[in-house]
């Protein structure tokens, strides 16, 4: 059983809008853990801080990264509910510092959210201010490429950090 006493581990992950961050770090998630063979594990979710998009699937472009490694997003955005949230998950996981900021604000207990980067075994020891995933959503190029790069890694950490625990 976890820390709340379930079968299942619960993750969330959280960005602003749902649409670019949380979205790709879930379907990576999902698809890290199937391949894996322990999805049945977990209990996986994303939303935003805020509801702009709320109902909506990810970004096209999210989905398009996504769909080029084989990874399919699963997500329709919602807005963080803090009522059902922080008694469901475990562990929720923040994209940037301003979402951890907006997450303790609405009252999530601090022992259980992190910084999604903070997993990428290649920033060990890296001061906070480089932890934040970019949201990409104004930029231009590359950025879901490298937005997708990024979780990739530490996700793989998450999932690493989250079987030994097992």
């Amino acid at each position: 059983m976890n820390q709340l006493g379930r079968d299942r581990k619960g993750v969330l992950f959280v960005c602003m809008g749902n649409i670019c961050r949380s979205p790709l770090a879930e379907g990576i998630f999902i698809h890290l853990a199937s391949e894996r063979g322990v999805r049945d594990r977990f209990l996986v979710d994303s939303a935003g801080t805020g509801a702009w998009h709320t109902g909506e699937p990810a970004d096209p472009r999210s989905i398009a990264v996504a769909l080029a490694r084989g990874v399919h997003l699963p997500s329709i955005a919602r807005q963080v509910d803090p009522e059902s949230d922080f008694e469901r998950f475990d562990l929720i996981l923040a994209m940037d510092r301003s979402n951890r900021t907006g997450l303790l604000n609405l009252g999530a207990p601090s022992e259980r959210v992190r910084l999604m980067r903070s997993f990428d075994s290649t920033l060990r020891g890296a001061p906070e201010d480089e932890l934040d995933v970019p949201d990409p959503y104004y930029g231009r190029g590359d950025g879901f490429v490298r937005v997708y790069d990024m979780l990739h890694r530490a996700t793989t950490g998450l999932l690493d950090e989250l079987m030994r625990g097992e």
